[in-house]
């Protein structure tokens, strides 16, 4: 019985990207297997002509399915709608910019072929620009030591699953989450290829600082409780203080001195105790809004349109 692949690329104004995409995926791998390939393309509410670049492509490459989504919902979002209309028996998630060589699909087909669920590609270096490296450098090497021991060090952003993992990524159903941190925590059987992440050489990237902070507070708030354990000892840490310092008021008061000095301290523990209780309600409220956000239940993503069935939507 031949085997299926499914290749999941969220796109979010990449438009001038998207034909050259096509030509490596098929010169580098639809041409190179035996496996049978289909492409889905997840337009995350682009805001160029990235939509009509998939529908012309679609209209000439039956492989291809493209998916609009009514706004911008976020990659995680994006990947996931992907994922679930993929039909492959495996599906690699790759980005759009053409920054990870198209080469390195068909040696993660190799190793899913000889028994992984899983299969990582890793970043062995970057040709990104310093600020973006320093924060990737950061992440990966914070989440790994704080809730992900399995995380790479280099991090990853293309990787293989198969369908049982397909399965277990949809059952989750999270919406503030990181997918990366939900397949390194579901545990299936994982290998890793190596690769360099090129720089990019057309389109501008939209990766933000809010999208960063954003990835990083998803991350820490699903798979970590490093936040409240923190607050805790901060809060720990005030009421030893305050003990200690009324000990001190008191024994100075019966020894009779009655001008006691160190208010400029007493203000800054002050300050530093109100300080500790604004952060911890801060991240309580951070956990607060995550519940209210999962029980409103409303769906990750809603698709406008599609070139497969015009009519759907979700």
């Amino acid at each position: 019985m031949s085997k299926k692949l499914s290749i999941v690329i969220p796109v979010f104004f990449n438009a001038e990207n998207l034909p050259l995409l096509y030509s490596e995926i098929n010169d580098v791998v639809i041409k190179k297997i035996k496996t049978e390939v289909e492409i889905i393309f997840i337009d995350d509410g682009s805001g160029d002509n990235s939509w009509e670049c998939l529908c012309e492509l679609t209209a000439i490459h039956p492989e291809i399915k493209a998916y609009r989504l009514s706004k911008n919902f976020g990659s995680h979002a994006a990947i996931l709608c992907g994922l679930s209309k993929a039909t492959g028996d495996c599906a690699v998630v790759k980005t759009a910019d053409s920054q990870e060589p198209c080469e390195m699909i068909v040696a993660m087909l190799e190793k899913w072929e000889n028994g992984a669920n899983v299969v990582l590609a890793v970043r062995e270096g970057r040709d990104d620009s310093p600020g973006n490296s320093a924060f990737a450098n950061f992440y990966y090497w914070f989440i790994s030591k704080t809730a992900l021991p399995t995380m790479p060090k280099g991090g990853f952003d293309t990787y293989l699953i198969d369908r049982k993992v397909i399965q277990a990524l949809e059952l989750m159903d999270e919406k503030n989450s990181a997918l990366t941190g939900q397949i390194l925590w579901s545990g299936f059987k994982t290998e890793k290829i190596f690769y360099q992440r090129l720089a990019r050489t057309s389109g501008k990237s939209r990766w933000t600082i809010k999208k960063k902070i954003r990835l990083f507070m998803d991350s820490i708030f699903s798979f970590t409780s490093l936040p409240i354990t923190i607050v805790s000892v901060l809060g720990g840490l005030s009421i030893v203080g305050a003990f200690i310092w009324a000990i001190i008021a008191f024994v100075s008061r019966i020894r009779g001195d009655v001008a006691i000095e160190g208010w400029t301290a007493s203000f800054i523990f002050s300050l530093f105790s109100f300080g500790v209780l604004m952060l911890t309600l801060g991240l309580l409220g951070g956990y607060l809004w995550r519940t209210f956000d999962a029980s409103r239940n409303r769906p990750i993503y809603i698709i406008e349109e599609s070139t497969s069935d015009p009519d759907e939507k979700k």
